[in-house]
């Protein structure tokens, strides 16, 4: 049996990863977003104080910074000041963002799923539980 290389899944899981977020980062762009500010709506709801989605998304903070600035003033979110931390902003999807994030996140989902079809179902579910396992 071949010596498995770890390194070698790391690159061919970024490598199909870069390949469908670049595949769709055109249709992105017509929904008004970059790629990355996507991810940012993504998280919002589970993470919604930017120094969490930094730390989440592996972002500098000035980054998030300027994306949060940029999303806000497209209308897609809101920045409230939390009420159990006065030092701290809270991040709030609006009802555009909502429906932005939705549109995005489908876009991803169809590309890694016409990427998923070239496996058979077995292979889908074999792969699943195999990335259950690593998360």
């Amino acid at each position: 049996m071949p010596k498995i290389d770890p390194a070698k899944i790391w690159s061919l899981n970024y490598r199909l990863l870069m390949s469908v977020i670049t595949s769709v980062t055109p249709d992105i762009a017509k929904l008004g977003l970059e790629t990355k500010e996507l991810f940012v709506l993504a998280e919002i709801e589970a993470h919604p104080h930017p120094a969490e989605l930094a730390a989440l998304l592996s972002m500098p903070k000035p980054s998030i910074t300027v994306y949060v600035k940029r999303l806000e003033a497209a209308g897609l979110l809101r920045r409230e000041i939390d009420a159990e931390d006065l030092r701290r902003h809270r991040l709030i999807l609006t009802p555009a963002g909502r429906k932005t994030m939705a549109r995005g996140l489908a876009l991803l989902s169809d590309a890694f799923a016409s990427r998923l079809g070239r496996l058979s179902t077995a292979q889908q579910a074999v792969l699943t539980a195999l990335l259950e396992k690593l998360s």
